[in-house]
């Protein structure tokens, strides 16, 4: 059970019992307190691409970098000496693009082996999401202009799929910052359901 379907149930429960059942003030101020608490532990509802997931408050919603991207969010950094982090959400049509493998291609280990990660399936309100975690040194392939390596970078990646083309949600950054953001993902992924 979410956060949200537990605030929404206590609420609904306060409600349907009526002043009648409510014994005494403390109670009513208890029920809303916890429903309030949870409406806002939930976070940020999220309608993209035509799939709807919650995100934390903290990340921040910024404008796409780049057309395939349906939404682009800000992870706020671990501490003041990291960078801040990324979440990506894409979905494109096209079978032949590997987006998955172009994760795997990015992240590497520092003496050339690929990059460490684990990986796992499941099913989310109907939908089949595949996650994953990659570690090592991150080369960025985005843009014609080489990029710096940055080691110590951490990906966390999901497919989620249904009818129709998937969707692909990556966050990447410094491994303190996905750390510090890897419960917001993970609350995100049981989060997931297609929009209507």
């Amino acid at each position: 059970m979410t956060r949200r379907s537990l605030a929404l149930m206590l609420f609904r429960l306060f409600w349907s019992a009526g002043p009648a059942r409510v014994r005494g003030i403390g109670t009513a101020v208890l029920f809303a307190a916890l429903a309030a608490s949870a409406l806002a532990a939930a976070g940020v509802p999220i309608d993209a691409a035509g799939l709807r997931f919650v995100v934390p408050k903290d990340w921040e919603r910024v404008q796409p970098t780049s057309p395939v991207r349906a939404a682009q969010f800000r992870l706020p950094r671990a501490d003041r000496k990291e960078d801040d982090g990324e979440l990506l959400l894409v979905r494109i049509e096209s079978p032949s693009y590997d987006i998955v493998g172009s994760w795997y291609a990015e992240f590497g280990q520092a003496d050339g082996r690929p990059a460490s990660g684990a990986a796992a399936r499941r099913t989310v309100h109907g939908l089949t999401v595949e996650t994953m975690e990659l570690t090592g040194t991150y080369r960025p392939a985005m843009g014609p202009m080489e990029h710096t390596p940055r080691p110590g970078w951490r990906l966390l990646g999901a497919v989620v799929r249904s009818q129709g083309p998937p969707w692909y949600l990556r966050a990447v950054g410094p491994a303190a910052t996905i750390e510090k953001a890897k419960p917001g993902f993970d609350a995100l992924i049981d989060s997931v359901e297609a929009g209507r």
